[in-house]
């Protein structure tokens, strides 16, 4: 508990930052959505035929969208350890890579669905989140 000049003691905001709660879940969730983003940028790269590669709009290599992946996956285990860790940039940077990596997992559903949706659920989660998690922040004296 934090005393304010009149004497009053209201929570210490540093101590809900440090992964308390819903934010606890969401850098969680960031942890897992972008090591599962690494996993499969590291199958497309490295296996580029095992996923079909069917007529899309998106037309990209599989060795592309498994880069793309490595590296949104790499900035969302930074933000969600940021997250975790309380750091004042991890809730930003976790909203904005999750809305990133939310659609990179769409425009990548035709060559793998199931994994793209499930990933696409925990940005979905995390993203909402933290920006419900920023808002309280405005609100606060």
């Amino acid at each position: 508990m934090a005393q304010t000049s009149s004497g009053v003691r209201r929570p210490d905001l540093s101590a809900r930052r440090l992964g308390g709660g819903l934010t606890l879940f969401a850098g969680w969730a960031l942890e897992l959505s972008g090591t599962l983003s690494i996993l499969l940028g590291v199958v497309g790269v490295t296996s580029d035929t095992i996923f079909s590669s069917p007529d899309y709009t998106y037309e990209f290599s599989l060795t592309a969208w498994g880069w793309i992946h490595i590296v949104v996956g790499i900035g969302l285990v930074a933000a969600g350890l940021g997250v975790l860790l309380g750091k004042s940039w991890g809730t930003g940077a976790g909203a904005a890579l999750g809305a990133i990596s939310l659609i990179t997992q769409f425009m990548f559903i035709p060559f793998y669905p199931l994994w793209s949706i499930s990933v696409m659920t925990l940005d979905i989660v995390a993203v909402w989140t933290l920006a419900r998690a920023m808002a309280v922040d405005d609100r606060q004296p």
